[in-house]
């Protein structure tokens, strides 16, 4: 028989359930949660996407070609990229039997946002999840931090590869100076937070310290693979550097991976990363006390990502509240897709719906990230949108018996008022579209 627990774990945790999973995860719903946390296997779905590299280099090609025929691929070529890893990424986590760990790639890849609104990285922008956040999520948070700093869309995204210590060989002799746009978002959206207790000085440190990484372009295959990371020693602004009171003597690119591995270990971070984790998962407005048990695991582990995650799991407020949290338009696409069964669906419906709906993946408005908080996403036009995309879902997959249906997919949080008011709906497809505008479905 299905539980309120296993409700939270389906839908607070992972994706929201499919018809007979609250069934299946009722006897042991922490434990149905601790065996995603072991594994970072490619679903299916994404096996046959390209890798981020040679998508960069022919952007890069097309750039360098002229200018009608770089917006016609753009528009064209990139833009189909793009679609096809958004509908399949969208799909995995609909289809997924691992829900839990698909809302957490979904969750770092947010916490470290690129945005296609910089063309140069529309193609790669899911190769980008896929290759730096996704392999990540359980190891430590050091190592994710490397590696999406270090990935060619992040460093296309927040302009380092155009970013030239002024004392190098290349900064005397170019134009290029340094840029801080990296250093700064990674000191403020990544690690120590906006309160973290960072200066001006360590923007300017951590940028310096980052000089030289750049993307290696198909002119330069002397340099290293085309589209690929690449570090510049010329590039590199010579001397020592000073983050956060600490001294880094000049060893090319580690040295910047010494100062981000610091970065990540520092007890801000440990807090800001737990506020972020408890934010999404358990309350807009957390306690003191859940944010704190997150952090001292955070501490005490050197930001052990499975660790921190089998806490997340453990936190009691998270099981005590199971609708304070209101669903994005993200969450609510594939719950309901996964509340319908749906196996398949074109990626141009599923593109077309998240565009609708206002959160298409890899445009979030700013490096910040999507909000996790409901007075962003419930606004009344926002609301008329979902229920006008929602009462159209009805059709996509005929529901044998809406009453039995809702019991399978919202039964333990089920109010008697929607469950009278679905026994009376007119039709199916209406008795559908109630349930979907429920506030027990629209909450998790």
């Amino acid at each position: 028989m299905a539980t309120e627990q296993a409700y939270v774990a389906a839908t607070r945790f992972g994706y929201g359930p499919r018809p007979g999973d609250l069934v299946m995860i009722a006897s042991d719903p922490k434990g149905w949660l601790r065996d995603q946390v072991e594994n970072t296997d490619l679903p299916t779905e994404l096996r046959n996407l390209g890798p981020s590299a040679p998508l960069l280099a022919e952007t890069q090609r097309q750039q360098q070609g002229a200018p009608q025929a770089y917006v016609k691929y753009l528009k064209g070529e990139a833009r189909d990229v793009l679609g096809r890893e958004v509908g399949r990424r969208t799909m995995a986590a609909i289809r997924s039997g691992t829900p839990f760990r698909e809302r957490l790639v979904h969750f770092w890849s947010n916490h470290f946002t690129i945005s296609v609104k910089r063309p140069q990285i529309i193609a790669a922008a899911g190769a980008f999840e896929r290759e730096a956040i996704r392999p990540n999520i359980f190891g430590t948070f050091a190592d994710l931090l490397v590696a999406v700093t270090q990935h060619p869309v992040m460093l296309m995204y927040l302009d380092n590869q155009f970013s030239f210590g002024p004392n190098s060989p290349a900064g005397r002799q170019r134009d290029f100076g340094l840029n801080d746009n990296l250093a700064r978002e990674i000191l403020e959206l990544h690690t120590l937070g906006v309160d973290g207790g960072y200066t001006q000085d360590d923007v300017i440190g951590l940028a310096k310290l980052l000089t030289g990484w750049g993307v290696a372009r198909p002119q330069d295959r002397s340099s290293g693979t085309p589209g690929a990371f690449v570090f510049r020693a010329v590039g590199h602004e010579p001397g020592t550097k000073t983050l956060l009171t600490k001294t880094y003597r000049q060893n090319g690119v580690r040295s910047g991976e010494e100062a981000l591995r610091d970065v990540a270990r520092h007890p801000a971070t440990a807090r800001f990363v737990a506020t972020k984790l408890a934010t999404h998962f358990v309350a807009d407005e957390p306690s003191a006390a859940s944010i704190s048990r997150l952090e001292k695991v955070f501490k005490d582990t050197g930001g052990d990502l499975r660790a921190l995650t089998l806490a997340l799991i453990d936190i009691p407020e998270t099981w005590d509240a199971p609708l304070s949290k209101f669903k994005t338009p993200n969450d609510l696409i594939i719950s309901s897709l996964r509340a319908l069964n749906v196996n398949e669906l074109a990626d141009q419906r599923i593109i077309g719906a998240l565009g609708l709906l206002n959160q298409f993946p890899f445009t979030a408005p700013s490096p910040a990230g999507w909000s996790d908080k409901t007075a962003d996403w419930m606004t009344p036009e926002a609301l008329m949108t979902r229920i006008e995309w929602l009462r159209a879902l009805g059709n996509v997959s005929p529901v044998p018996n809406p009453v039995d249906w809702a019991e399978s997919i919202v039964g333990p949080v089920l109010s008697d008022e929607t469950r009278t008011t679905v026994a009376q709906a007119q039709s199916r497809t209406e008795a559908v579209a109630l349930v979907f505008s429920s506030p027990e479905f629209q909450r998790k």
